[in-house]
């Protein structure tokens, strides 16, 4: 039986240079599952390749989870939605929040991807025809691949999904965009490796906070989707670094 592996493909924020956004793949029995998807993903995965020694490739990812819809989480979904329409003639497997997909298609991606030009004429596509919906429910366990997967609605800006996923006996959790919230960091606890952001703003979750936690649970948690400005050194919280491969 394969690892539970967690891949960071990016850490930084919306507005970094020097950082993809933060997104992650976690993989399990040959499975992949992309969380949240970027811009220039594909570019992403051959930074994170690099970085990690190992080919990743949009041919073997057909699942992406969306957290949440700010652009730095999502952008990258109409090209991978394309890729796989044209390139690889099949829908994209899209698992997201109900709320998530009342808003996606017709406030996000209706306007550059429901129509298509087939060289004679417009022709109107819908979001069927890209997606293969899989509804991430509330409070519930749901099943995608070899993980179960558990959501909390994070304190942020719009509905945004924190995840606790199962598989093995092993447990990875992940904050996505948030203030902090101990409800949240309790509903998070009993995983044996936590990814927690930090940045500014009331709708995320300042360091020292989270360097405030007890010592034991900053063990099993590693830090993304900080600034460019963030000081890594002497954390009490590790930072995860782009292309890290973390097994579970």
């Amino acid at each position: 039986m394969s690892d539970f592996e967690v891949i960071a493909l990016g850490v930084g924020d919306s507005f970094s240079e020097r950082y993809h956004p933060t997104s992650l793949l976690l993989r399990k029995d040959g499975f992949s599952l992309a969380i949240d998807c970027p811009d220039m993903y594909r570019a992403v995965l051959r930074d994170a390749s690099e970085k990690c020694g190992e080919r990743l490739d949009l041919f073997a990812i057909d699942d992406v989870l969306i957290t949440h819809v700010h652009g730095d989480h999502m952008n990258g979904l109409e090209g991978v939605a394309f890729f796989k329409h044209f390139a690889q003639k099949k829908r994209l497997k899209l698992i997201a929040s109900p709320e998530v997909r009342e808003v996606i298609w017709d406030g996000r991606l209706r306007a550059s991807m429901g129509m298509l030009y087939d060289g004679k004429r417009l022709e109107e596509k819908t979001f069927d025809e890209y997606f293969d919906y899989q509804p991430l429910p509330w409070r519930q366990r749901t099943h995608v691949g070899p993980f179960e997967i558990e959501t909390y609605a994070t304190k942020h800006h719009v509905p945004t999904s924190a995840l606790l996923v199962r598989a093995a006996g092993a447990t990875f959790g992940y904050s996505a965009d948030t203030a902090f919230d101990p409800a949240l960091i309790e509903f998070l606890s009993p995983a044996d490796l936590i990814v927690h952001e930090t940045n500014y703003g009331p709708a995320h979750t300042p360091y020292e906070q989270l360097a405030a936690l007890p010592a034991e649970l900053r063990t099993r948690m590693r830090l993304v989707h900080y600034s460019d400005l963030f000081d890594l050194s002497n954390l009490a919280v590790e930072a995860l670094r782009e292309g890290e491969r973390l097994v579970l």
